[in-house]
């Protein structure tokens, strides 16, 4: 899939100026999340580390864009933009949804590149071939905003304001479909970078054994931090997973 300049552009935003780091950590965003939930990630990871926050289409400056309601479709047009750019040394970051898309990225990236992320950092998201029956997509509109509500993480404005509403609630519908109707294919499907994986000790939807059997999808090191609080658990906790970033990388 070829992309033009400006496909590339629209699908990472920066929110420090460019420095001279030694890494590129591109950060792919939960079900109905943005480029902009990993701002204050970003500037706590500068100046060793530039975080390149991933924009998918359908929201905020995207809006206008059809949405992708499936991790593969979402993936295939994510390595598509990042291949041209990614000139250096990079790791991915995918929380919840984005954990998902950014392993099916670093497929791609290792089976048709030559240079593949050196670690990929999975967020608030159960491995690949743990499976749930979930159907949270085909809930009417009251069942979809009690579950945003359950899980925390969206601003309130966003559920009570009607127009808002009517903005939030099919893209996260849409990224909802992408997350539980997804299946890694093959199964066992495995990276050969390390693999870390950060948890929130309260999570419901990523239990810490859950968690934990990303092991199986990686033919290298995989390790396990346990961070207090519940899906997202980043929101208290940016600093603490800056450092873990920093410390492992």
């Amino acid at each position: 899939m070829q992309v033009s300049a400006e496909e590339q552009s629209s699908w990472t935003r920066r929110f420090m100026e460019p420095v001279d780091s030694e890494l590129r950590l591109v950060c792919f965003p939960h079900a109905g999340g943005s480029a902009a939930y990993f701002r204050p990630l970003a500037q706590s990871l500068a100046p060793r580390v530039e975080a390149l926050c991933v924009q998918y289409p359908g929201r905020q400056d995207r809006r206008h864009e059809p949405l992708l309601d499936s991790v593969p479709a979402l993936a295939d047009a994510a390595f598509a933009a990042l291949r041209p750019t990614l000139d250096g040394p990079f790791a991915f970051f995918g929380h919840s949804l984005g954990a998902l898309v950014a392993f099916e990225v670093a497929r791609r990236f290792e089976q048709l590149t030559v240079q593949g992320p050196v670690r990929l950092f999975a967020s608030a998201r159960r491995a690949p071939s743990v499976a749930r029956d979930e159907r949270v997509h085909l809930r009417d509109d009251a069942g979809l905003i009690a579950e945003l509500t359950r899980l925390g993480g969206t601003a309130d404005a966003l559920l009570t304001d009607d127009d808002l509403r009517a903005l939030v609630l099919p893209v996260v519908r849409a990224d909802y479909r992408a997350a539980e109707t997804y299946t890694a294919v093959p199964a066992n499907a495995r990276l050969t970078c390390p693999i870390s994986v950060f948890v929130g000790d309260a999570d419901p939807v990523a239990l810490v054994p859950e968690a934990r059997a990303w092991e199986a999808h990686t033919t290298g090191s995989t390790d396990l931090q346990v961070f207090s609080g519940g899906h997202f658990y980043l929101d208290g906790n940016t600093a603490a997973v800056a450092r873990a970033v920093l410390d492992t990388l």
